[in-house]
């Protein structure tokens, strides 16, 4: 058993949420229980989600993605108001990280993203706001063959890629922004990489890319942003002793 306040701390605190301009509040959006024993962390803040954590009696929900949002609308949705009602009444934590989390250089997504890949070393790439939130992985020697990474992406993000084979034959570098970040791959080609993966695409991006010489990779918005709130969970588990889980609630996009 831990106080939900003293993990929502050291987690504030880890993530440095004070330094981000983010697109809505990270940490505690949703207060509950005083104590908690179990955590549940996700993606992406859901009704089924939250169903899955009262059932496994977590008192603190994870996730990247939270409930509130600076473009939602300021009266609750009947879908809003159902998401919240489940964990009001279950009496559970909800926290949020939302770009601390893409920029964090150990439990961030693109840091673990790029590990997973198997880069030599890792740079800080991508500002958002004056904080960097993507990771520069690089292989060392001559790179790794380019169809090799595209394996590679396939295997750790468990889904097929998009794929614009625009670069060169092997990769010495790649810029990585988890999510919906495909208009930073003008930032990579200015940088003179060699790739840029990202979540999801944009209709210009074949195009940016081919003329950029670049290889541009989307493999999924969800899969790409299962890697950094898992192991938030795990860090959590080890330093509180509370049990983790993560709820795997895959999307196409």
């Amino acid at each position: 058993m831990a106080p939900a306040h003293e993990i929502v701390r050291f987690l504030d605190d880890l993530l440095d949420v004070a330094a981000f301009d983010d697109y809505g509040p990270n940490g505690l959006q949703v207060p509950g229980r005083a104590d908690v024993d179990r955590v549940v962390t996700g993606v992406s803040a859901s009704l089924e989600l939250f169903e899955h954590a009262v059932a496994a009696g977590a008192g603190l929900v994870l996730v990247h993605h939270g409930v509130f949002w600076d473009r939602a609308p300021r009266a609750l949705t009947p879908a809003a108001a159902a998401r919240l009602r489940t964990l009001l009444a279950a009496d559970v934590n909800l926290a949020a990280y939302h770009l601390p989390l893409d920029g964090h250089p150990e439990v961030g997504n693109n840091a673990l993203l790029a590990a997973g890949l198997g880069a030599d070393a890792r740079e800080p790439f991508a500002e958002h706001g004056g904080r960097h939130i993507g990771t520069l992985a690089r292989f060392d020697g001559e790179g790794v063959e380019a169809g090799e990474l595209f394996a590679r992406v396939a295997a750790l993000t468990r889904r097929e890629p998009l794929v614009f084979d625009a670069g060169p034959a092997r990769v010495r570098t790649l810029g990585i922004v988890s999510g919906g970040a495909a208009d930073d791959l003008d930032t990579a080609i200015r940088a003179g990489l060699d790739g840029f993966l990202t979540g999801e695409p944009s209709e210009p991006a074949m195009t940016v890319a081919r003329e950029g010489g670049i290889h541009f990779i989307a493999a999924g918005h969800y899969a790409t942003e299962t890697f950094g709130v898992r192991r938030l969970g795990e860090v959590v588990a080890e330093r509180f002793g509370v049990e983790h889980q993560f709820v795997d609630l895959p999307n196409p996009v």
